[in-house]
């Protein structure tokens, strides 16, 4: 069975797509579609940057998308499941009819937006854990909030022993502090624009709640599986609630593949620019094909 998966941000560099756009008429019509919608030309950004542009969340995520929906559209690969990546999830939801692309389109440019704003209005900071168990960095993500008094928590389950905390920069600096203590391989904070999937994000959890409410979400034509269950849902209403759910909440990637190799997916392809995904397949699951369309 394939589990067809969507990345998110951090897959982004400059020239994104320029090939397909050149070579492909069906990527080429989306990109200019989405230059369109947007009413800015977000294949400028994507192909020549610079990378500060194309590095900023409002403008990293409707790239990340268009780049991956369009790419889907231009094989012949049928999934009999899908998930995304953070970022992701959104394009999973197109490929899979839950969302028109215009509003899929729609949604990521507001989330990009609402998210970096969150970011600039209440400053945090996200840091990678590598070489703890999970448990341990749920641990030292409780201990470094008590002891700062503001929040960090964990924010991507990556893969067994790869995850990313999200808060407060002083409590994520405690937080690394205390990995580093309990004898990590690696804890170093990372270049990002807010604490993403942390309370942090709750200002761009309710304004995009708002506009959520007003958009109908279609049934899936397999079944999603969300960042903030690990489960599939077939459900309109159960999908957006995890959509949103996910802003404030981890991104249970691990649990996600696992869930979906459970299901019966014996092959994993990675849909989008970059490889990231392919490589957290690889750090989770064994006997399974991988595979990645860029």
């Amino acid at each position: 069975m394939n589990a067809i998966l969507f990345p998110g941000q951090g897959s982004q560099k400059v020239g994104m797509g320029k090939t397909h756009f050149d070579e492909n008429p069906i990527f080429k019509k989306l990109v200019l579609q989405a230059n369109n919608l947007l009413g800015y030309s977000l294949s400028d950004i994507m192909f020549e940057g610079p990378a500060e542009t194309l590095t900023q969340t409002r403008f990293t995520q409707p790239a990340i998308f268009v780049h991956s929906v369009a790419l889907f559209r231009t094989i012949s690969e049928q999934p009999d499941m899908v998930a995304g990546h953070s970022l992701g999830e959104i394009s999973a939801l197109e490929v899979s009819g839950v969302l028109s692309f215009e509003t899929a389109l729609e949604l990521v440019a507001l989330r990009g937006k609402l998210m970096q704003e969150a970011g600039n209005n209440q400053p945090g900071t996200m840091a990678a854990v590598i070489g703890l168990e999970d448990a341990t960095v749920d641990e030292i993500c409780k201990q470094a909030t008590d002891e700062i008094q503001k929040p960090v928590v964990p924010a991507n389950y990556n893969c067994p022993g790869q995850l990313v905390v999200s808060g407060d920069v002083d409590a994520v600096k405690k937080a690394v502090e205390l990995a580093k203590e309990k004898g990590c391989r690696l804890a170093k904070m990372l270049p990002v624009s807010g604490a993403f999937h942390s309370p942090l994000m709750k200002p761009a959890y309710d304004a995009f709640k708002e506009k959520l409410d007003l958009i109908d979400f279609s049934n899936p034509s397999c079944p999603i599986y969300s960042n903030f269950t690990a489960k599939p849902a077939t459900d309109p209403a159960e999908i957006k609630k995890n959509l949103l759910n996910q802003l404030v909440n981890p991104v249970r990637w691990t649990q996600t593949l696992k869930n979906m190799e459970k299901e019966g997916a014996n092959r994993f392809i990675e849909v989008g620019p970059g490889k990231v995904l392919q490589g957290l397949v690889k750090h989770t699951l064994k006997n399974v094909n991988i595979d990645g369309i860029e």
